[in-house]
């Protein structure tokens, strides 16, 4: 058994943290339970009171190798030792680990341009977007995320994001995302033949001026709360954007390196997107992404115009084909699918006796549990959805909470996890939710 926390919860020296986080850090910061992590290894936790946890967070989908891998860990170590930074001078690593993601993706991706973060990645995609198209406006979703720089925040769909900043990006045309559990047309999916994308002419021709850039789009959406589209939904979406000249922008910065049961999402509906973005488990725990582009995209650029200062930086590169490396020797991708399916089972027969558990849905290592007060209306549920996560973590579960509402809980484990631990962890699902 790996969960093993005790009482008092939070224990002495995790309040002493939280007491100086409160006091040095902005709040801001921070919107988890209230456990401070000390180590990790696999999918356990320890915190600073010696409590431990099964993970099933990744560190917001990043850890997708495990914590700790001695494989990873030799790689920055060994990294770290030799070379940590030489801004854009190319290295063995960093152009290897170019060679390796423009060799797994596909075809048509010839470029890896190496970044920091998940954001970074994005904007590059869109700044890219712009300049080959001379174009200014971008296609994005209700609820869509793609990171918190402003022009990224200013094509999320969700207000959180953007509140208080005042004008954002101008341009950025929002269409509405197959949220079938909620569908805001009121529409049943077996009937519905993907009205919303329907709707997407609508929404250009009320708000475009046929300055078009291009499109983003995530395979799911996870800040709001791990929506998954029909099947089929981004493949029409991608031949949409082919159909109008719009390029057409993948933003896997989440759902890539074996987290959906694929190495990418794109690979379920067989997607060819101009521009991929990259980011969290690829480095898995070392900040690492990248954008991935047809290499006509990158031609207007002069040398030195787009860079990043430790973008692709030896130590990140190094880290990053460590983990390519593992994905591939461990079947980690298989393991998400395997593991995934056995998780899936279980949550779908707690649905059915758990009246205030609405909605179960996800693919491969990556589900969203949707609470409601109310099985018919839907009414969210956002104060009892974080109790059950303070419940869970209480229990040795760590879980986060997500959604446009506030009411779903992220299922995102380690992609190494065994079916011992997952079995463990629905047990402790289990008890936690029929006791609500």
């Amino acid at each position: 058994m790996i969960a093993d926390v005790s009482e008092p919860w939070p224990g002495p020296r995790t309040r002493e943290y939280l007491s100086l986080s409160e006091r040095y850090e902005p709040r801001c910061m921070t919107q988890q339970a209230p456990v401070v992590w000390e180590r990790a290894e696999g999918v356990v936790v320890w915190d600073v009171d010696g409590n431990r946890y099964i993970d099933f967070t990744s560190g917001v989908l990043v850890t997708n190798v495990g914590h700790s891998h001695p494989k990873h860990v030799r790689a920055v170590q060994k990294a770290a030792a030799r070379l940590m930074n030489c801004y854009d001078f190319p290295t063995p690593a960093r152009v290897k680990l170019a060679e390796r993601l423009v060799e797994m993706t596909p075809e048509n991706l010839d470029k890896a341009f190496l970044l920091t973060t998940g954001s970074e990645a994005t904007e590059a995609a869109m700044r890219v977007a712009k300049r080959y198209t001379g174009r200014h406006e971008i296609i994005s979703f209700y609820g869509g995320f793609h990171g918190r720089t402003y022009g990224a925040m200013s094509m999320a769909g969700k207000m959180g994001t953007k509140k208080g900043f005042g004008p954002t990006m101008p341009g950025v045309i929002f269409a509405p995302y197959p949220y079938c559990y909620r569908c805001p047309f009121e529409k049943e999916l077996e009937t519905c033949g993907l009205f919303c994308l329907e709707f997407l002419d609508k929404v250009v021709e009320a708000e475009s001026t046929g300055d078009i850039a291009a499109l983003i789009v995530e395979p799911y959406q996870g800040g709001a709360g791990f929506i998954f589209p029909p099947d089929g939904y981004l493949k029409r979406l991608e031949e949409w954007a082919r159909g109008k000249d719009v390029l057409f922008i993948l933003d896997e910065v989440q759902s890539s390196f074996g987290r959906t049961g694929r190495t990418f999402a794109l690979e379920w509906e067989d997607l060819r997107p101009n521009l991929l973005c990259l980011g969290k488990g690829l480095g898995s725990g070392v900040p690492t992404s990248a954008l991935l582009g047809e290499s006509r995209l990158f031609e207007p650029l002069a040398p030195g115009e787009m860079s990043s200062t430790t973008g692709g930086n030896p130590l990140s590169a190094s880290a990053a084909l460590a983990v390519l490396d593992i994905i591939a020797e461990e079947g980690l991708a298989q393991n998400a699918l395997r593991v995934g399916k056995l998780l899936m089972d279980g949550f779908l027969r707690l649905k059915e006796e758990v009246e205030v558990l609405g909605d179960v849905r996800g693919r491969g290592l990556v589900m969203g549990l949707e609470f409601v007060r109310n099985r018919r209306t839907k009414e969210p549920a956002p104060d009892l959805t974080w109790e059950v996560v303070l419940r869970l973590c209480r229990s040795g579960v760590l879980v986060g909470r997500v959604g446009l509402y506030g009411n779903v809980i992220r299922i995102a484990p380690p992609l190494v996890v065994t079916e011992e631990q997952a079995e463990e962890a629905l047990g402790i699902f289990s008890k936690v939710l029929r006791e609500l």
